[in-house]
């Protein structure tokens, strides 16, 4: 799946409580390893994983794949939303496509490492 560009506007600049922690749980998976991006989901029960990229030289995984796996994992069977934080201007497609996976609808948040909000993929 091809990188999805993040739409933006005034509608996306407010979040819920829930989904501004989704933010700050994928700011903090990303600072603390010093990673390239970190990611964030919430599940059916509320339950919430966070994980930054994995990028070793036999392994590659992505903030919000990695995030969706041990969503997975725990026994998540949909999520309701995701939060990723990077200094792209665009969500990669695999991240993307793990969240539609399980959620056809569930809101994807991008941010900035600082936090603001870049936009919002619905799709």
């Amino acid at each position: 799946m091809p990188d999805q560009t993040i739409s933006t506007g005034p509608a996306d600049t407010e979040l819920s409580a829930e989904d501004a922690k989704l933010v700050t749980l994928a700011r903090g998976a990303r600072a603390r390893v010093g990673a390239t991006e970190g990611a964030s989901v919430r599940d059916q029960d509320g339950r919430t994983y966070a994980a930054a990229t994995v990028s070793l030289p036999s392994l590659k995984v992505t903030a919000l794949q990695l995030a969706v796996a041990s969503a997975v994992a725990a026994g998540a069977t949909k999520l309701e939303a995701a939060a990723v934080a990077t200094d792209s201007d665009t969500l990669d497609g695999a991240g993307h496509a793990a969240v539609r996976d399980l959620a056809a609808d569930a809101p994807i948040h991008v941010a900035a490492p600082d936090g603001t909000l870049l936009g919002t993929v619905t799709e």
